[in-house]
């Protein structure tokens, strides 16, 4: 039995429509594998990362009238209420046969919760067939997972490893497709021992984890190859490259939980297991997993966890006496209120080990501090939230490289577009750093070299920095390869995923010597929006992720790289005129920089009175639109409406942009009118300059 279950990450958008309906929302999926419904539905629930342990949540409110990501949870809290499956169906229309049997998990929740001390072999085994991990029966009967799990090893319960069948029981199937499940007693298989290596893929795609990881994977796995080593991935994602039949001398395709790898790793006793290529989430298994006795290669889980937690990160910095933002670790409302009044509006909010900004949050005043922490403080339940000093107008650094035993093997430096307080994941990102100084680079490469040194850093990192009037300060450390790597490599044409996998094997690696500063051309990424399907979604950028892909082209400027990787995720070139609207005084100083390459425009500019002021009084023919409040005609809906325009910036004050109606009301009219929208500054000016720079025919594609 096999159950696919889409990944929603609606609630990363504000203002979004959080209906599904005929419109595609997802970003991803899971496909869990079992020998039946329920025990292949709690897994897919698992796989999802969503923090779920099953079909049962207590937490999540019946939503049984709407159609929304948490329906399925919902489901289940109706029938702990005892609801019918009858009256279930009348009101969601879901076939019967699968209410039945989500009704089958609850009973069996519900008998448990009644008799937590009853948990026999036979209740155990059938709550393991039904798909119930050891953590949420350790819930159910007051012990921790860990409890549960040495408690059926002693029952003998344990998995059984199966081959997918793909030749239908007409034949004996021989494939390296394996999954496990409590509904057999042999195994199909036999352990592979220590010539087998353990890689730990991505999970599902979603904002945040996408193909980047996937790629590091599947190339760690091509370079176990040389070693002489089976390779085993471990992943539940159908759309990935790493569960392809050919990829791997073994998938299991199974739950990234610490369960489920414990399993796996006990059955096949391997070499060892690499965590540091599939994003975040094996990366927060390696303590556990490591705890529990699986060999980590490459930097110790423990080092992991020094650059992961907070406190140990922040003294760490401080021993090394390299710069941080002002910071510290609440758990009170209160107590973060004092501590941002301290240092001073903006303060970003952030918990620890978190992929894609999950639940960050920008506050420029108290009363949005105060609001953001009574709605959601935490990612997951078992961390608090931290506050630190945002630095205002200060340039994003990315340092991607490899190392081994402390000491950097390859690095490679990368700059942002944007400045700091757009994430990471959606940021413009240039190779090689146009506006970073040779001395710069090298302060950049000390500091991230004494960093290495002191985590004991063997295989891939990143380091994000920030720089305001040449003073460094450090964002964070990622003891795992990054986003970045895949744009790294074939910028460079240097694999860093195959050089991350060398240095787990051989001893003494050579330092390779990256030239990126004197590539003779230039890579830009960009990132690729879906606002256009999420109905309602602001469209503004900040600290949580919100990009769903990425494109990457190479140009012999700068300006001619960017534009073509801007029209490759589908922005075209105005043509019949641009609305333009920045707000806040120091946003319209810095939007001056690019009315030399306005002036050159020869289609009409629409912009609001204050902008158009601006502009008129630099020399810029702009036309003035009204904004709606003031009820004039014609105002800026209208002219993007009726094709006035066909391109649009809109630029707020961040701290104000929640209360300006008229502003969301423009960026979303944009969006559903198919008008490419800049709702970045640094992004916008450098658009402006490209497009003035080159012409469609002045694009060069040329073979590297």
């Amino acid at each position: 039995m096999t159950v696919k279950i889409p990944r929603w990450d609606i609630h990363k958008f504000k203002k979004a429509d959080h209906i599904i309906g005929s419109s595609m929302k997802s970003v991803g999926e899971v496909m869990g594998i079992g020998r039946t419904f329920e025990e292949a539905y709690q897994k897919a629930i698992r796989m999802l990362d969503l923090d779920f342990e099953g079909a049962v949540d207590d937490e999540v409110k019946a939503q049984l009238n709407s159609p929304t990501p948490n329906r399925m949870f919902a489901l289940s809290k109706a029938f702990y209420q005892n609801k019918s499956v009858e009256s279930v169906y009348k009101i969601t229309g879901i076939d019967p046969w699968f209410l039945y049997r989500i009704k089958t998990i609850v009973e069996e929740e519900k008998n448990l919760r009644k008799n937590p001390k009853k948990l026999s072999k036979k209740t155990l085994l059938r709550l393991k067939q039904l798909g119930f991990s050891d953590k949420r029966i350790g819930i159910l009967v007051g012990k921790k997972g860990l409890q549960i799990r040495a408690l059926r090893k002693k029952y003998n319960v344990t998995p059984s490893v199966f081959q997918i069948d793909t030749l239908a029981g007409e034949f004996p199937a021989k494939t390296n497709y394996l999954y496990m499940t409590y509904n057999g007693n042999h195994n199909d298989v036999k352990p592979l021992l220590s010539k087998a290596v353990v890689v730990l893929g991505s999970g599902p795609y979603r904002i945040g984890s996408s193909v980047e990881f996937d790629w590091s994977c599947v190339n760690t796995v091509l370079a176990l190859k040389k070693y002489k080593k089976s390779s085993i991935v471990v992943n539940c994602n159908p759309e990935t490259v790493s569960t392809d039949y050919d990829i791997s001398d073994r998938l299991y395709f199974e739950e990234l939980t610490f369960e489920r790898i414990a399993d796996i790793n006990d059955f096949e006793q391997p070499h060892g297991m690499i965590v540091s290529v599939g994003g975040q989430t094996p990366n927060n298994r390696a303590k556990a997993l490591y705890a529990y006795g699986c060999r980590i290669l490459g930097t110790s889980p423990r080092d992991i966890e020094r650059a992961e937690n907070r406190n140990t990160f922040s003294a760490l910095l401080d021993e090394l006496e390299i710069a941080q933002p002002a910071w510290s670790r609440f758990t009170s409302n209160n107590e973060a209120s004092k501590f941002a009044k301290k240092v001073g509006y903006p303060v970003l909010l952030r918990p620890s080990f978190v992929l894609s900004g999950s639940n960050m949050k920008i506050c420029y005043s108290q009363q949005k501090l105060i609001e953001f922490l009574e709605k959601s403080s935490v990612v997951s339940r078992d961390y608090p939230v931290t506050v630190s000093k945002f630095i205002k107008d200060a340039k994003e650094i990315e340092v991607d490289g490899v190392a081994q035993t402390g000491n950097i093997k390859a690095i490679v430096i990368s700059e942002h577009v944007e400045l700091a307080g757009v994430h990471s994941g959606d940021a413009t990102i240039v190779l090689p750093p146009k506006t970073l100084s040779n001395t710069m680079l090298k302060r950049l490469e000390f500091l991230t070299a004494q960093m290495v040194m002191k985590l004991n850093i063997t295989g891939p990192f990143n380091i994000q920095w920030m720089i305001k009037d040449d003073h460094i300060m450090v964002i964070e450390a990622n003891i795992r390869s990054s986003r970045t790597f895949p744009f790294i490599s074939k910028a460079t044409g240097f694999n860093l995923s195959t050089l991350a996998t060398d240095v787990l094997f051989k001893k003494n690696i050579k330092k390779q010597t990256i030239p990126y500063v004197s590539l003779q051309y230039t890579a830009v990424k960009v990132a690729q929006f879906s606002f256009a399907r999420l109905a309602g979604a602001d469209p503004v950028l900040d600290v949580e992720m919100a990009s769903t892909g990425e494109v990457a082209c190479f140009g012999r400027t700068r300006e001619e790289a960017f534009l073509l990787a801007e029209l490759s995720v589908g922005v075209k070139i105005p043509r019949k005129g641009i609305f333009v609207s920045i707000g806040g005084e120091q946003q319209k100083e810095e939007f001056l920089k690019v009315v030399p390459y306005l002036k050159k425009l020869k289609i009409p500019i629409l912009s609001t009175e204050k902008t158009c002021m601006l502009l008129r009084k630099n020399g810029v023919k702009a036309q003035l639109v009204y904004k709606l409040h003031e009820k004039k005609s014609p105002n800026t809906l209208e002219c993007l409406i009726k094709g006035h325009v066909d391109f649009a910036i809109n630029i707020t004050e961040p701290y104000t942009q929640e209360e300006l109606e008229d502003a969301y009301r423009i960026r979303r009219t944009a969006i559903d009118n198919n008008i490419p929208l800049y709702t970045n500054l640094e992004k916008a000016n450098l658009f402006l300059k490209a497009m003035t720079t080159y012409t469609v025919d002045d694009l060069q594609i040329k073979a590297l």
